[in-house]
């Protein structure tokens, strides 16, 4: 356990981070889970511009890799342009 002041605020800054972060990649999973679960291409294409977006914003606040965020992305943009209208 923590003795210096310091050490103890540090671990309660980094727990609420970690939920934090788990909250976002959660959510990011969740979307992309949506994503395949829809058949229609129009229906898709609104819930990806939700998924992208939300993956380029935990770039942007360093919870993601750009390359993990490329290749996410591209992956659900492959599954959306397979849909047939």
């Amino acid at each position: 356990m923590a003795h210096h002041k310091s050490a103890k605020k540090r671990i309660r800054q980094n727990e609420v981070r970690r939920l934090r972060n788990k909250a976002a990649l959660s959510e990011i999973k969740t979307l992309a889970k949506k994503v395949h679960s829809i058949e229609k291409k129009d229906e898709a294409e609104v819930v990806l511009r939700k998924a992208v977006s939300t993956i380029d914003r935990n770039v942007s606040k360093g919870r993601l890799h750009k390359n993990t965020a490329a290749r996410k992305k591209s992956k659900l943009v492959r599954y959306v342009n397979s849909l047939k209208d």
